[in-house]
């Protein structure tokens, strides 16, 4: 195994109407993937950043994230953090290992020669972390449809881990508890054939009077555990707070 991604969870229990924690995380931690969805006697809200495919045309589009540092509100400790997420080799290298494996998943369903990568390791940032982002496009082969397309990229990489079978395997091993609908995906196919799709992190699941969310960090053969957990911490920030407000 090259890279596993280990998570953790935490969980509460609640009286909140889901719309209101939604309402709480939509103010918090803005973000490009924005959802309230019900089904069933569940609810899943979240603010995530990450897409995991769209199809547009014959175009597909992947966008992986893969490398964090938290964000401080300081100026210049926020620079700080950017550049030290930047010239990070570790994460450097888990990024780069990260982006081959989502070409390797449009070169899938792509028509040889198609596949680029359009933008590598540029930095967002968000409203408790920074993150390392690229973009990995493929034009679909004649005959593949944006289903298919979606099976290909499922499950992200960058919740997985590489090689994503065994990295999936040891998941099951290791984490106490399933993930249910973490680091799945949610996703609208129109009447034209396109998807617009994205990775359920940052995500607040709501059921049975309890709310759970949940983050995962990538570990290779260096890692540093205390940094790893930290990470999920920082990851969870927004939700957490999202269910604590909603619990006063």
């Amino acid at each position: 195994i090259f890279q596993i991604q280990i998570g953790n969870r935490l969980s509460v229990k609640t009286e909140a109407r889901p719309f209101d924690i939604f309402r709480h995380l939509r103010m918090l931690n803005p973000s490009p993937y924005m959802f309230f969805f019900k089904t069933g006697d569940h609810h899943i809200v979240g603010a995530s950043p990450e897409m995991m495919v769209t199809v547009q045309g014959r175009l597909m589009t992947h966008r992986p994230i893969a490398g964090t540092r938290r964000r401080t509100w300081h100026p210049d400790q926020d620079r700080a953090m950017r550049q030290e997420l930047v010239e990070s080799e570790k994460e450097r290298a888990e990024h780069v290992m990260l982006v081959d494996l989502g070409r390797n998943d449009i070169g899938r369903v792509a028509a040889p020669g198609t596949v680029k990568v359009e933008e590598l390791m540029t930095v967002e940032e968000y409203s408790h972390v920074f993150h390392m982002v690229s973009q990995v496009t493929g034009k679909l082969r004649d005959g593949v449809d944006a289903f298919e397309a979606m099976a290909a990229s499922f499950p992200n990489g960058t919740v997985t881990g590489a090689p994503k079978i065994r990295a999936m395997q040891l998941i099951n091993e290791i984490e106490k508890v399933s993930r249910e609908f973490y680091a799945g995906s949610l996703g609208i196919f129109d009447t034209q054939g396109g998807l617009k799709s994205t990775l359920l992190i940052r995500t607040i699941h709501i059921a049975r009077g309890r709310a759970s969310t949940q983050a995962s960090a990538g570990l290779v053969y260096d890692s540093n555990p205390e940094h790893e957990w930290l990470e999920t911490r920082n990851k969870m920030a927004a939700t957490v707070l999202a269910m604590q407000n909603t619990l006063k």
